[in-house]
């Protein structure tokens, strides 16, 4: 946790560096500091590219303890929002909302986003659970592909025939934290601060779902009351991140397997663990991708996937991942 902070630091702050016009990093560290109303520098920086990394932050702890929970809940190493359609439910609300009610502000998106991942998480439960089934793996996993997939379907099949709606949707799609304000961040910080919390609370109860539903029991858990409430939880953790930043992949699927291959599979560690890591990986993969295209903008989404391949690569290869 201390490393993935100082990273974090190191890539906010760098990352307010760099831009259309290029400030040395001594003056963003004055500005934050000691600012300075009258210097032009302080105020592009802390009223302009503030809110980039602060999104970040907000984001990154958001998709990390997210994809941590969604591994614990159904034991698959693979399971993200991505992976499990919440990210295809939340696209296609926001599409629907697109071209039939005009939105276009990413306030608009939230509600609509909200709304999409949860109906989405619902549907992946149920059909992961049908004919009184318990909801493996293996099942939610395949429920998830199946309702990505023809989420995804219809997605694009709107957007082929509505070019405004393709037009609005692009730049959310790709996943981006450019040009958001405050007023995202205090819309789904609420949400996240609900989400976190929850998902910590029922940490311990994870740890005693991980030896099997008959053991939880045993130990008085209570698997349905568990699941519901990690439900609720990656709902709104997921939904808000996609709802502010588009749907961005990879942080909440790499960001707990760096944090268990150091700590183990207990959550109690793991989940507190990702809200670092997760908006370390994800600020400094914007910080990243940002230099190495500057002054052009590689879009967020891209350099998480770009940057992260190799690392996430790079732990499967060491063979120090840990035990789901």
């Amino acid at each position: 946790m201390t490393g993935s902070l100082a990273v974090l630091v190191v890539a906010g702050v760098g990352g307010l560096a760099v831009g259309s016009s290029p400030i040395p990093v001594g003056v963003v560290v004055d500005a934050l500091t000691d600012y300075d109303p009258t210097n032009t520098q302080h105020v592009i920086i802390v009223a302009s590219r503030m809110v980039r990394p602060i999104l970040g932050l907000v984001v990154g702890v958001a998709l990390g303890v997210a994809g941590a929970l969604m591994q614990a809940v159904t034991r698959n190493p693979l399971a993200e929002p991505g992976i499990l359609g919440v990210n295809a439910g939340a696209a296609i609300a926001v599409v629907i909302g697109i071209s039939s009610y005009g939105v276009t502000t990413v306030a608009g998106y939230l509600p609509l986003a909200l709304t999409g991942a949860a109906i989405a998480s619902i549907a992946v439960y149920l059909l992961g659970t049908t004919r009184r089934s318990a909801a493996t793996p293996v099942r939610l996993a395949l429920a998830g592909a199946a309702i990505a997939t023809v989420l995804a379907a219809i997605t694009r099949s709107i957007l082929l025939s509505h070019e405004a709606a393709f037009n609005a949707f692009r730049y959310w799609a790709v996943g981006s934290l450019q040009g958001r304000d405050l007023d995202v961040v205090y819309t789904v910080l609420p949400l996240v601060v609900v989400g976190v919390v929850l998902a910590l609370v029922l940490a311990p109860a994870l740890n005693a779902m991980a030896l099997g539903e008959q053991t939880a029991r045993s130990l008085g858990a209570r698997p349905g009351l568990i699941r519901g409430g990690a439900a609720l939880s990656f709902v709104l953790l997921a939904g808000a991140a996609t709802a502010a930043a588009g749907p961005i992949a990879f942080v909440g699927l790499a960001a707990p397997h760096i944090v268990r291959a150091v700590v183990g599979p207990d959550q109690r560690l793991i989940l507190p663990g990702a809200m670092v890591v997760g908006p370390a990986f994800l600020v400094a993969a914007d910080t990243l991708g940002r230099w190495l295209v500057a002054p052009a903008e590689l879009q967020t989404g891209i350099a998480a996937a770009i940057l992260g391949g190799p690392i996430f690569v790079a732990l499967v290869r060491s063979r120090r991942m840990a035990a789901v």
